[in-house]
C-alpha cells in the first residue's frame, strides 16, 4: 500500500498546518514513481479544498501509519 500524506496549511491562518492522507494506493493507481514526483491525485484533492495550501508531501509505503497519521 502507498498514502500520499500532504502538509495542509490554512489560507486564513498560515501558522495552521496538519497532515491529512490524500489518498492510499487501495482507492486510486498510485505508483512510488508517481508518489514521489507529486501524483496528480495530489491536484485534484487540492482543487477539492480550495481553502488550504499544500505546504508538503511524502509518500508511506506499507502499513505502518508513519508520524502519528
Amino acid at each position: 500500500m502507498i498514502k500520499i500524506i500532504a502538509v495542509l496549511c490554512s489560507l486564513s491562518s498560515p501558522a495552521n498546518c496538519h497532515e491529512q492522507i490524500v489518498t492510499t494506493s487501495d482507492f486510486a493507481n498510485i505508483s512510488v514513481q508517481s508518489c514521489l514526483t507529486g501524483a496528480p491525485q495530489l491536484a485534484e484533492w487540492m482543487n477539492q479544498h480550495p481553502a488550504e495550501r499544500l505546504a508538503a508531501w511524502r509518500c508511506v509505503i506499507g502499513q505502518q501509519n508513519g508520524r502519528g497519521i
